[in-house]
Formats: structure tokens, C-alpha cells, sequence
């Protein structure tokens, strides 16, 4: 299965548009699965550098984390100001908390201003951005997180850097 809605400056991604290699990735903050490939993910961008660009895309699974909506509006919010990948490592580092957390604090402990991101994050805009990005995923045949596509091409098998690596140096 191929991903089916392409690659936008609306998405959230590290490293240079020109990258050789594209990683996407639809994820969900609630999920321990998306929380284990998040070091897998970094240590990919470290490994590659500017050969690989990573992109984030929203999939909350709303049915076993209820919570997850409410995060990936929080990422969301914190984008306008900047800070979407700073939120989205905080939000993984905090993601047994995410029923009691307070995403406005979390806001001012990363450097934000917390008026600002309280009143981006009644937005309306980031529901539908949200909602955009999980029917995006499904059009594309995600039915877990976290998923992967690597040039547009979805990745099957294991999550694991090795084959990750593997994968990519294959695409190089």
C-alpha cells in the first residue's frame, strides 16, 4: 500500500525537504508501541542526518486512548508557536500522565506563551487538522501506530532500527 496523501508543508517534519529518504509516520501519543519507536526514530535522524527527512502524522485510536485526540490537538497548538517536535517529545515522556496532565503548564515549561497556546488550542482548526491527518492514514491502509511509509512506500515488518536502517540504506 502506498501513502496516498502526499507529503505537504502542512506537515510537521525534521530535516530537509530534499531529503533523499522521507519517513512518515502515523503515530498516536497514547500508544506504548508509538512510544518504544520514538528513540527508534530519533536514532534514525541522528544515523542519516540530512539524508532523511521525518514526518509526523496524527492517528489517535480514540477507542482504546481516550486521550490521544486531546494530546494531538496539544502538539498541534504548540506548533503554532514552534515547538510541535518539542511537545511531541514531551508528550511521549509524559504518556502514562496524559489523563491528568495539564497541557497548558507542559506548554510554559517548553518556552511557550501559555495564553497564547490556551487560546490556539480552542482553535478549531486543530480538530479538523487532526482528524485530516488519522483519514489520511486510513485512506492509506493504516490500521495501527505506529505506521511507516519510507518514500511513499508503506514499510512491512519489523519497527526495529536495524531494519529500519536497513530499509533506508536500500532507498539511498
Amino acid at each position: 500500500m502506498d501513502l496516498l496523501i502526499p507529503v505537504s508543508d502542512g506537515d510537521h517534519s525534521l530535516g530537509p525537504a530534499d531529503a533523499p529518504v522521507t519517513l512518515v509516520e502515523y503515530g498516536d501519543y497514547e500508544c506504548p508501541d508509538c512510544l518504544n519507536s520514538e528513540p527508534i526514530v530519533r536514532q534514525l535522524r541522528e544515523h542519516f542526518g540530512d539524508k532523511l527527512r521525518v514526518i509526523f502524522r496524527h492517528f489517535p485510536q480514540n477507542s482504546v486512548h481516550s486521550h490521544a485526540s486531546a494530546a494531538a490537538q496539544a502538539a498541534e497548538a504548540a506548533g503554532v508557536q514552534g515547538k510541535f517536535w518539542e511537545m511531541h517529545h514531551a508528550l511521549f515522556e509524559h504518556q502514562k500522565e496524559l489523563a491528568e496532565i495539564d497541557f497548558t503548564h507542559l506548554a510554559l515549561r517548553l518556552g511557550m506563551d501559555p495564553y497564547k497556546f490556551e487560546r490556539d488550542s480552542e482553535a478549531r482548526v486543530f480538530p479538523r487538522k487532526v482528524r485530516d491527518d488519522h483519514e489520511g492514514g486510513i485512506q492509506s491502509g493504516v490500521k495501527g501506530t505506529p505506521t511507516f511509509f519510507i518514500n511513499g512506500h508503506r514499510h512491512v515488518g519489523k519497527k526495529d532500527f536495524a531494519t529500519l536502517m536497513a530499509v533506508i540504506n536500500d532507498k539511498l
